[in-house]
């Protein structure tokens, strides 16, 4: 292979990975009936007239299965965290002990486990798409350099390797689907 189009092949790899890392991301806002602090990500504070991610303004930890808590660094906060959680729609109602906000996090329904797994379906849909389209300007790159006179032999390789590349990329957001639906399904 040449060095051009191994170039392509790592440049491939690379946004592969951007778009797998992605999902991941996206995966952690699903929740699953457990609490996590990831739960409380893109909440957003009114920090002294500016929003502010609720992270930058408090500690946030699980007490266990079923319960997050909020503890501000600063304690007249208290009231404009709340606001940001109840304003971010999570279907969260913080409880204020002047020190901390507790959260309960309510069991899932049948129903809203399945809108779950649809919704985490969707996410990884949007990442398959995001290899296809990667596939593409790989492929894209590929003509060129065999406009540039790159022999039939490397192209049809090089063709057979960004497959393969696309399959295991495809793979692994299936495989990451599977765990993030039992995930969801258990209760």
């Amino acid at each position: 292979m040449t060095e051009d189009v191994q170039l392509i092949f790592d440049e491939f790899r690379s946004q592969n990975k951007k778009s797998i890392v992605h999902l991941e991301n996206e995966f952690t806002k699903i929740r699953a009936g457990k609490a996590t602090p990831a739960m409380l990500n893109g909440v957003l504070v009114d920090y002294y007239g500016s929003p502010t991610a609720i992270q930058q303004v408090a500690n946030i930890t699980t007490m266990d299965a079923r319960t997050i808590t909020v503890q501000p660094w600063e304690k007249q906060m208290l009231n404009e965290i709340a606001k940001g959680i109840i304003n971010a729609n999570l279907g969260f109602a913080p409880q204020n002990n002047g020190e901390v906000l507790i959260i309960s996090v309510p069991p899932l329904t049948e129903e809203r486990r399945k809108d779950l797994v649809k919704k985490a379906k969707v996410e990884s849909e949007h990442a398959k798409v995001g290899i296809r389209n990667n596939r593409k300007d790989a492929l894209d790159m590929l003509k060129d350099l065999k406009n540039e006179g790159l022999s039939e032999d490397l192209f049809k390789d090089a063709e057979a390797e960004i497959q393969g590349i696309t399959n295991s990329g495809v793979k692994k957001i299936d495989d990451l689907l599977v765990v993030k639906e039992q995930e969801i399904m258990t209760i």
